[in-house]
């Protein structure tokens, strides 16, 4: 049986290269408490104002880890990149300390493969993902994409001309391309979910869901 994990558990972070940083940064402003760790002084004095919780250590040492007591954590981000001995030493660590919940950071396929198989149970591609956003993004089609694991994909974007001016359930968008209209984005007002009658105008943007290939069909029609 899978543990509950607490919604506001600590996380501890290793790593604070810029993903690892980012990713402290981000969870401190969320008012998550965060240790984050590197064996790199003057990383941790740089970021020791902006997370709460800094500390100089050596991760790939079990012993310093359990000095500062990684294994009561629930959570915890193997930001480690740029040595893939590092990055499987150090989750394999963590597994050993029997931490719950532990996401890491993989460079390539192979190296995923590796951490998913010493015991991660979630491993993150930033740059392939930045990369692919990037390559939908450039196409001009979209102004915003995201792709999950099971090519479900969410994007904003410019409604085709079709639907503009009409409810959304005349359009026929989900019968005849397969996506769904979530929500509508007007001049100076915020987002708001769209209805079968909602009626999109031509100072409108839309967010959309669907496949990879259905979102990229439904981006190409005429704007």
């Amino acid at each position: 049986m899978v543990e509950q994990l607490r919604s506001d558990a600590p996380v501890l972070v290793i790593g604070l290269g810029r993903f690892g940083a980012a990713c402290a940064g981000e969870l401190d402003r969320l008012d998550r408490e965060v240790l984050a760790i590197d064996d790199n002084l003057e990383l941790v004095q740089k970021w020791s104002e902006r997370v709460t919780h800094t500390v100089q250590a050596d991760a790939k040492n079990i012993d310093a880890l359990k000095q500062i007591g990684a294994q009561d954590f629930q959570v915890a981000v193997v930001a480690v990149g740029s040595s893939i001995e590092a990055s499987v030493l150090i989750t394999a660590n963590l597994v050993d300390l029997k931490v719950p919940q532990i996401w890491a950071k993989a460079v390539s396929q192979s190296h995923g493969k590796i951490l998913a198989r010493v015991g991660a149970n979630h491993v993150i591609y930033p740059e392939r993902e930045a990369g692919e956003r990037v390559a939908h993004l450039v196409s001009g089609r979209m102004l915003d994409f995201i792709r999950f694991d099971d090519d479900f994909v969410l994007a904003k974007m410019y409604p085709p001309k079709f639907i503009r001016g009409i409810g959304l359930n005349e359009s026929g968008v989900r019968s005849k391309y397969n996506v769904t209209v979530v929500g509508v984005k007007s001049p100076g007002k915020p987002f708001r979910y769209a209805e079968a009658n909602t009626v999109v105008t031509n100072h409108d943007l839309i967010i959309v869901s669907g496949t990879n290939s259905d979102i990229e069909r439904f981006a190409s029609l005429d704007r």
